[in-house]
C-alpha cells in the first residue's frame, strides 16, 4: 500500500507517511523494504523532521548498519532537504557503498550548486553509469550555466541515453544557445516527447515563436502525438505572434485527441485568446475550468484590462476575493494596469492604498495611471515619496506624459533623472527631441539629434506578423519585399489602400 501511494502519477507522499504512522500505532513491525519507501515519501515533501524521526528508529532497530538500501534512503532524504553535512556523514561512515550511494551524494551537491564537491565525488567514483554523467551535465549546464564543461562531459560519454541527450539540449536552451540546441536535437536518432517539448519551449522562451511552431508542426507531420507540455509551448507561441486561427486549431486538436486540459494548459489558452483579442473565447475557457488558481485569475483580469474591459476586470477581481483566493503582488499589478488602461484614477488609488508593501512594479502601474490621466504633478509626488529608488521605467512614463502635455521644464528634469539612473538611451533623447519640436525649440532639437548621432543610433527594422489564408504565419520586415507575395502584388495592394484613403 505504501509503494502504491508513490507509484501513481498523482502520487500522495503525505498519505504514505500517514499509513506508516498507522502501522506503527497498530504495532506492525517495519522491515528494510518499508523504510526506503517512507524515506522516499519524506524526500518528496522535503520532510526533514519526519525523516529524522525515521532515522532515529532505523538506528534503534539496527537497519542503519546492515542495509545499504535504508542508508541510501537516508542519504537521499538529507540531500533533498539540503542537509549535506548529514548526508555526507552517512556516506563517509560506511564502506559498503554502491553506485546509487555515489550518485545520490553527487546529486545532492549538484542541487545545492556546489559543483566543486560534486566534481570531486565524480572523480573519486570507482565506477560510473549514464546517470552519473547526466547528473554532472545537469549540474554544469542547467544549474550554473557552464555549457562548455557540460558539453565536454557529454562528448566523453561512451553511452548516452535519452536523459543525457535531453539534459544537454536543455542546458543549451537555458543559456539561449538555440543553434547548438537544434544541432544536438537534429542529431538524436530517437526523440522523446520531452525532447520535442524542450525545443518548443526553448524557442518560445527566447522569443522565436515562428520556429517553435515550425518544430510543433514538424512533430505533427511525423505522426507524433504531443503531450500537454508540447501544446502548451505551441499555444504560448501563438500568443506571442497573435496567431488566433492557429491557436484555435491547436485548441481543437487538444480536444479531438483528448490531451489533458489541466489548469496550466487552460491558463495558457486563456492567455493566448486574450493576447489575440478574442475575449469571448477566453471567458469560455475560464468558465469551463473546474479548478482555478491565482495565475488563472491573473490572466483573466490582466487580459480584460488590456482589451479595454476595465469594469469587468474589476468585477473578476472582486469575485476572486469573495471566493477566498489569495491575492498576490501580480494580481495587484494586473488590477492597477487595468485601471490605467481604463482611466480609473480614483479606483486605482484606492486599490494601491490596499497594498501593504507596494513594490516598484506597483508604483510603475500607479505612475502610468496618473500620467495617462494627465496628472503629472501627482505622479511626480508619488515618485519622490517612494521608499525605494525609482527606476528608468518610472521616469520614462513621466517623460511620455511630458510629450503629450508638451511640458519642456518637467521633461528636462526627468531627463536629468534618467541620466542619473543610466536610462538615457536613444529613445529617451528622441522623445525629448519631439518635446522640443512640439514647442518650436529648434536649437534644442538639433542638440538632441547631435547626441543621437554621437550615440550611433541604428533604428531596428519594423516588423509585423500576419496570419495568411491557410492558417500559417508570415513575418514582414520593413525594407524587404520578397517574402510572401511578389513585388507587383504588394505594390498593387498599397496602391489600392492609398486610393481608399483618398476617397475618405
Amino acid at each position: 500500500m505504501l509503494k502504491e501511494q508513490l507509484s501513481k502519477s498523482n502520487s500522495f507522499p503525505q498519505m504514505a507517511i500517514e499509513i506508516f504512522v498507522k502501522m506503527k500505532r497498530n504495532g506492525i513491525n517495519c522491515d528494510n523494504y518499508t523504510y526506503p519507501i517512507v524515506l522516499k515519501a519524506c524526500r518528496m515533501i522535503y520532510g526533514l523532521w519526519e525523516g529524522r524521526q525515521i532515522h532515529g528508529e532505523v538506528v534503534k532497530v539496527g537497519f542503519l548498519y546492515s542495509d545499504v538500501y535504508v542508508r541510501n534512503g537516508l542519504i537521499g532524504m538529507y540531500c533533498k532537504c539540503r542537509q549535506m553535512s548529514c548526508s555526507r556523514a552517512l556516506f563517509d561512515w560506511f564502506h559498503d557503498k554502491n553506485l546509487v550511494s555515489w550518485n545520490l551524494i553527487m546529486s545532492g551537491y549538484v542541487e545545492c550548486g556546489d559543483m566543486v564537491e560534486a566534481q570531486k565525488m565524480f572523480d573519486e567514483m570507482p565506477e560510473r553509469d549514464v546517470v552519473s554523467w547526466s547528473i554532472m551535465i545537469d549540474g554544469y549546464g542547467k544549474k550554473i550555466g557552464d555549457v562548455t564543461c557540460a558539453r565536454l562531459l557529454f562528448d566523453k560519454m561512451h553511452k548516452r541515453d535519452l536523459v543525457s541527450w535531453n539534459t544537454m539540449i536543455d542546458s543549451y536552451t537555458k543559456v539561449g544557445d538555440m543553434v547548438a540546441a537544434r544541432e544536438l536535437f537534429d542529431m538524436m536518432e530517437h526523440k522523446s516527447l520531452v525532447s520535442w517539448s524542450i525545443m518548443i519551449s526553448g524557442y518560445t522562451h527566447h522569443h522565436d515563436p515562428m520556429e517553435a511552431l515550425n518544430v510543433f508542426n514538424l512533430m505533427l507531420s511525423l505522426d507524433i502525438k504531443p503531450d500537454k507540455f508540447c501544446v502548451g509551448g505551441a499555444i504560448s507561441s501563438c500568443a506571442q505572434l497573435g496567431a488566433l486561427d492557429q491557436g484555435r486549431w491547436i485548441h481543437m486538436y487538444i480536444k479531438k485527441n483528448k490531451i489533458t486540459l489541466d489548469i496550466v494548459v487552460n491558463t495558457t489558452l486563456m492567455d493566448m485568446y486574450m493576447k489575440c483579442g478574442s475575449t469571448e473565447e477566453a471567458r469560455a475557457v475560464f468558465s469551463g475550468m473546474s479548478e482555478k488558481n491565482v495565475a488563472s485569475w491573473n490572466v483573466m483580469i490582466s487580459g480584460l484590462g488590456v482589451n479595454g474591459f476595465t469594469d469587468e476586470a474589476l468585477t473578476y477581481f472582486s469575485q476572486m476575493e469573495q471566493e477566498g483566493t489569495q491575492v498576490d503582488d501580480l494580481i495587484f499589478v494586473s488590477v492597477l494596469s487595468a485601471c490605467s488602461h481604463g482611466g480609473f484614477v480614483t479606483k486605482g488609488l484606492e486599490i494601491f492604498r490596499r497594498i501593504r508593501n507596494p513594490k516598484v512594479e506597483h508604483y510603475g502601474c500607479l505612475i502610468d495611471l496618473l500620467v495617462r490621466a494627465g496628472k503629472l504633478d501627482q505622479a511626480l509626488s508619488f515618485i519622490v515619496s517612494m521608499p525605494m529608488e525609482p527606476n528608468k521605467d518610472l521616469w520614462g512614463s513621466v517623460l511620455m506624459g511630458c510629450r503629450v502635455q508638451k511640458n519642456v521644464g518637467l521633461g528636462e528634469f526627468v531627463l536629468s533623472k534618467l541620466k542619473e539612473v543610466g536610462g538615457d538611451d536613444c529613445g529617451v533623447y528622441a522623445l525629448m527631441s519631439n518635446i522640443y519640436a512640439d514647442n518650436g525649440m529648434w536649437e534644442e532639437v538639433m542638440k538632441m539629434r547631435k547626441i543621437l548621432l554621437e550615440k550611433g543610433v541604428a533604428k531596428e527594422s519594423g516588423k509585423s506578423v500576419i496570419e495568411v489564408i491557410d492558417g500559417g504565419v508570415t513575418e514582414f520586415v520593413s525594407g524587404k519585399k520578397d517574402l510572401l507575395f511578389g513585388n507587383d502584388d504588394m505594390e498593387h495592394v498599397l496602391w489600392s489602400l492609398s486610393k481608399m484613403v483618398d476617397l475618405e
